[in-house]
């Protein structure tokens, strides 16, 4: 019950008991005026609907637009239909109107005669695609090594990452440039340390950087990169996501979130051959950690079980 309804009951109540008590009784026994009872009382018809406040909005203002205006308003939008707010008042002042702009809005959104704004259409995204065996499809991204971590002398390094999208299994390699000869030996190792595991590479998805695909640059579009080609050569389907929409390569961006608590925020690096040692030694770890979407199993042993269950 709303608290409207609530106090209609209250008013009720009340005026029941002025009726058999009389006023001055009803005044003590529920704190109101006598003025309050015989306000109520006049309006009381029987029905608790007579008891519901009533709007106190007035239904004019002296102030308020003459007829003149609000025709010369019509008018001048009919005419000028597309005009902004501020171009319009200067309009409408040159013509005699001598009011601000805040009361030509107001008048102007009571009247609807602004267009009204066609609702944006809600994204939808399409249903994921779950992956059904090991090597389906491996996301493959690149992070670039916070500064913090870079001993003095120490050049600008880069991790690179794979990871299958069904098992959750990670390789990692470190380069000391972002470029699409670096993706395209990062990919002949992945192939190859996958490879190693009984796991055949079918699709690898990457985003649209220049270091996987020349499709957004500004020349030679048409020319493959030297990543393409790699995996063209080693019988991969290159898939590239939508453009400006990372959660596509979901898994290895979530992992990359995951290193920088894990692993960069309690590592320096001071030469590329160090980031490599270092790194190595914590893909072992990061494919050991037990993970919700595997059933809280460790990447290794999901891809263990795998092999037993389905091989």
């Amino acid at each position: 019950m709303n608290n409207i309804t609530q106090d209609m009951k209250f008013r009720q109540s009340l005026l029941v008991y002025a009726e058999k008590y009389g006023v001055s009784r009803a005044t003590r026994k529920y704190n109101k005026c006598p003025s309050f009872i015989y306000y109520w009382r006049q309006r009381y018809d029987g029905t608790l609907l007579s008891l519901a406040k009533k709007s106190t909005r007035p239904h004019s203002h002296p102030n308020q637009h003459t007829d003149a205006e609000i025709k010369l308003i019509k008018d001048m939008r009919r005419r000028n239909p597309t005009l902004g707010m501020i171009e319009f008042w200067c309009r409408l002042r040159e013509r005699g109107y001598s009011r601000c702009p805040e009361s030509l809005f107001r008048l102007m959104r009571k009247q609807g005669m602004f267009t009204e704004t066609k609702p944006k259409v809600k994204y939808k995204p399409k249903p994921y695609e779950m992956m059904t065996h090991p090597g389906q499809r491996i996301q493959i991204d690149v992070k670039v090594v916070p500064k913090h971590c870079r001993t003095a002398g120490c050049p600008k390094l880069y991790q690179y990452t794979a990871i299958d999208e069904y098992t959750r299994l990670r390789y990692l390699g470190a380069y000391e440039e972002q470029s699409t000869y670096s993706s395209a030996d990062f990919l002949c190792r992945t192939h190859a340390y996958f490879r190693h595991l009984g796991i055949r590479i079918e699709c690898v998805q990457t985003d649209n950087g220049f270091e996987f695909t020349s499709r957004f640059a500004n020349t030679k579009r048409e020319l493959t990169t030297l990543f393409e080609s790699t995996a063209c050569s080693l019988g991969i389907i290159h898939k590239l996501i939508r453009p400006f929409t990372p959660r596509h390569n979901g898994k290895v961006e979530r992992s990359h979130r995951e290193d920088m608590k894990r692993f960069y925020s309690t590592h320096s690096f001071y030469s590329v051959v160090d980031f490599d040692r270092q790194l190595s030694i914590y893909q072992s770890r990061s494919n050991n950690i037990p993970m919700r979407p595997l059933h809280y199993k460790a990447p290794r042993d999901f891809f263990r079980f795998f092999t037993l269950q389905y091989v």
